[in-house]
Parts: structure tokens; sequence; C-alpha cells
């Protein structure tokens, strides 16, 4: 899965043990599907947490519209 905001994508490395011994692993980015609304148009977009926290904080920020 990749973010569609940021382009963050899995990353791939290894699980060390205590005996130094590598084994292969990797780490997901956490994706999630959101509705934003971009130039008045909603659009349904995959978001990692990181940007759907972003984006919450930006319309927490805007004026209430009026009506």
């Amino acid at each position: 899965m990749k973010c569609d905001l940021c382009g963050k994508l899995p990353q791939f490395g290894h699980n060390v043990s205590h005996s130094k011994r590598h084994t292969n692993r990797h780490w997901v980015p956490n994706i999630h599907p959101a509705t934003i609304v971009i130039n008045g148009e909603p659009k349904r977009l995959n978001l990692c947490t990181r940007c759907l926290r972003t984006q919450h904080k930006a319309a927490r920020k805007l004026p209430a519209s009026p009506g």
C-alpha cells in the first residue's frame, strides 16, 4: 500500500536477534481510506496516519462556513 499524499511505501530490513542473526522483515505504513475535499471536490484517498493527522489539524484551523 502507498500513501496517496506523501508517497510513503513499505520499508524492508532485518530482525536482529540477540545472537545477531539477521532475518528479513518489512514494515508497512498504517494506511486508511479517507475522503478529503480538494478544490471544493471530495476525493477518496488512501492516507497514512501522519497525513491524516495533518489534514485533520488543517481542517480544524479553517473558519466555520456560514450557513
